[in-house]
């Protein structure tokens, strides 16, 4: 009997061994051409989605409640985030601007997975994450197999300028809003980085009348659910119908309360709402 209880109790601990081991995450870095790109991999599934981070962001400031528990929803996928060149654990380099800054993290994100061997894979895409996944999705159709987004706008309007311009200075912000980047980039550089972004986003506005990715949203043709937080404050009302009028076939829903971080506010509905999209046939 004493045997028998030993044996079953080293099958439960290799099995709960097992099964932890599965979902555990590895963060490490991957030659990308010239560059080393931070990851976080959890997961053991053939099949592959890619988490993209919004502005300035990384994985564990944006992803948290996804690289913890989205493993356990998709078995057969390996969940993967990514800090974008210049962002996170992804320096050096210093983060590069210019009208292609969103173009140039889209394909540094296909070079990456093909680098990982995963040259097929899905993309979840947060604000900028959201932008970097539509010129993904467009460009590079052969490559996306799904795609998922929020918070994001194939364009901008004088609006959005005004608000982003109003938002510049940090130290206007409240200290929670501040801490998680200061943690990453230090007080002085990330007040530095927000300026720089929010004057790199502007130009777009002045030198390409606010076009972002106009043309590549018209060559989607993964499979696309657009999520969206009624209430979010940092796009405006437009965007939404817009992508669901130029995305064939655009699946959408909404968070009645959900302001720009519904990933987080509501992770476990959000994060179901993902793993279903993602393991349809």
């Amino acid at each position: 009997m004493f045997q028998f209880r030993s044996k079953l109790h080293g099958l439960m601990k290799e099995l709960t061994q097992s099964v932890s081991n599965r979902y555990l995450h590895v963060e490490r870095k991957v030659k990308v051409n010239d560059l080393d790109i931070n990851i976080v991999e959890g997961g053991k599934g053939e099949k592959s989605v890619l988490l993209m981070p919004g502005a300035l962001g990384s994985s564990w400031t944006d992803f948290k409640p996804q690289i913890e528990e989205l493993p356990k929803l998709l078995p057969n996928y390996t969940v993967i985030s990514w800090d974008p060149p210049g962002y996170g654990k992804s320096i050096p380099p210093k983060r590069k601007w210019g009208l292609d800054f969103f173009q140039n993290d889209a394909r540094c994100a296909v070079e990456l997975m093909k680098a990982l061997k995963r040259p097929k894979f899905s993309i979840i895409g947060w604000s900028d994450g959201g932008i970097t996944g539509l010129i993904a999705a467009g460009r590079y159709v052969d490559n996306i197999e799904k795609l998922i987004i929020w918070g994001a706008g194939a364009y901008l309007i004088p609006d959005e300028v005004i608000a982003l311009h109003k938002m510049k200075d940090v130290n206007k912000w409240s200290p929670r809003m501040r801490e998680p980047m200061e943690k990453v980039y230090g007080e002085k550089r990330f007040a530095e980085l927000w300026s720089e972004w929010v004057d790199a986003a502007s130009a777009f506005y002045g030198e390409r009348e606010g076009d972002f990715c106009k043309q590549e949203v018209e060559m989607i043709k993964a499979p696309t659910l657009i999520l969206h937080g009624k209430k979010d404050p940092m796009i405006a009302a437009e965007h939404i119908p817009y992508l669901r009028e130029h995305i064939k076939g655009a699946r959408y829903h909404e968070f009645p309360e959900g302001k720009h971080n519904i990933h987080l506010r509501y992770a476990e509905e959000f994060n179901k709402l993902v793993a279903q999209f993602l393991l349809e046939n």
